[in-house]
């Protein structure tokens, strides 16, 4: 069904980088989901009433805030597919983020209300009036939302939309809450206890745990971390496809929304190379990344010797001394600059941020092994960090 919808209605499906394609994706996605859910809310409130359930009313009203939340994502992948212009330069990707957070916040919205709900349940407990026909109803709304939390995840994983994957998990809820009011209502026939609003507390917290931990994944995304390391390696791999280039450092890479990246790196290069070389060698990198990975790249070259017996020899005892210390470092940019009295050793130390060794105790350390060695060393060292 859901691959019968995509066809059906998106042009060019597998353009997912395209943001009319994206948008169509939000439409389909934001328009299944306004019928499903108006549909349930119209029933579940007439069977509510009827049944007196409050799991059921609230159920309902859950169903007519998902509504809300369709119109949201109708309007957020619109907004987001809008083109650059003056004065956002890097596209409107980022919408997508914000749409996210809105969502999220109905979600916790919905749970609380439901708390309170199912909470007055409990301290004034009505009967639920059990029907066959109520019953048959919720089993049909779990069907529905079922298949809606498979389509939208399944969406959501094809076009990479955190969007489409905080529908689904509100769709799973939906599932979660409504089999919660079956259980109350089955309970009915047995038991006068309040099962209605315990399942609704016990549904309430599920809903509110899921609505946060969204939030705090969106708002990860909006405050800027790493991108996923399956995208770090095709960078990785690319770029070192080239046989002219011998390393890769201080690669870093910003996200503009899902399918607007630009980034930059630093590439090593025999330094016997000309000018016109290295900067062809840079350039075509530049190509075939955007070509390959759709992400903007501005690279700086290092030249490095890498045939000098005396500076692979002084590298090789720093990385040895580095390496002792256990923390995960490496080093990069090494050259050596040799006086009458003594040698600058010149480089760079990436420390991971797990690190438990601030930077001074780390260069004390290294010239403290250096003195060992029996000659004059100075070192001049750079922290980086690692930004993917």
């Amino acid at each position: 069904m859901t691959d019968f919808l995509i066809k059906r209605f998106i042009k060019n499906p597998d353009d997912i980088e395209d943001s009319g394609v994206r948008q169509s994706y939000g439409s389909l996605s934001s328009g299944v989901g306004l019928v499903c859910n108006i549909l349930l809310f119209a029933v579940k409130y007439i069977m509510g009433t009827l049944s007196g359930s409050i799991s059921i009313i609230s159920d309902a009203f859950n169903n007519l805030s998902d509504s809300g939340g369709c119109i949201v994502t109708f309007l957020g992948y619109k907004m987001a597919s809008k083109p650059a212009d003056k004065g956002h330069p890097f596209g409107h990707g980022r919408v997508e983020y914000l749409t996210s957070l809105i969502l999220s916040a109905i979600i916790v919205i919905v749970g609380f209300e439901l708390f309170r709900s199912s909470a007055g349940k409990i301290m004034n407990p009505e009967p639920v009036k059990f029907s066959i026909i109520v019953l048959i109803s919720l089993l049909i709304s779990i069907c529905v939302k079922l298949w809606m939390s498979v389509f939208n995840m399944k969406l959501g994983k094809k076009i990479k939309s955190g969007v489409m994957t905080a529908t689904a998990e509100d769709s799973r809820n939906d599932v979660i809450a409504t089999s919660a009011t079956v259980i109350a209502l089955i309970s009915s026939l047995f038991t006068d206890l309040p099962v209605d609003g315990i399942m609704g507390i016990i549904v309430s917290l599920f809903i509110l745990k899921t609505g946060f931990e969204i939030i705090r994944d969106t708002v990860d995304d909006l405050i800027g971390k790493p991108v996923q390391p399956e995208i770090t390696e095709k960078i990785k791999s690319s770029i070192l496809s080239d046989s002219d280039i011998i390393d890769i450092h201080d690669l870093v890479i910003h996200n503009y929304g899902v399918t607007k990246m630009i980034g930059s790196c630093h590439i090593e290069i025999r330094s016997d190379m000309s000018f016109p070389e290295v900067h062809e060698i840079a350039d075509r990198t530049e190509r075939r990344i955007f070509s390959e990975l759709n992400i903007m790249m501005t690279i700086h070259t290092d030249p490095v010797d890498i045939d000098n017996e005396q500076t692979n020899r002084y590298k090789a005892i720093v990385r040895d001394i580095v390496s002792s210390l256990n923390q995960g470092l490496s080093i990069h940019d090494f050259r050596v600059v040799s006086c009458e009295r003594y040698r600058n050793l010149i480089f760079d130390v990436t420390v991971p941020y797990e690190c438990k060794i601030d930077n001074k105790s780390i260069q004390g350390y290294i010239d403290k092994e250096l003195e060992k060695c029996g000659e004059k060393y100075y070192t001049v060292i750079t922290f980086d960090r690692e930004y993917c």
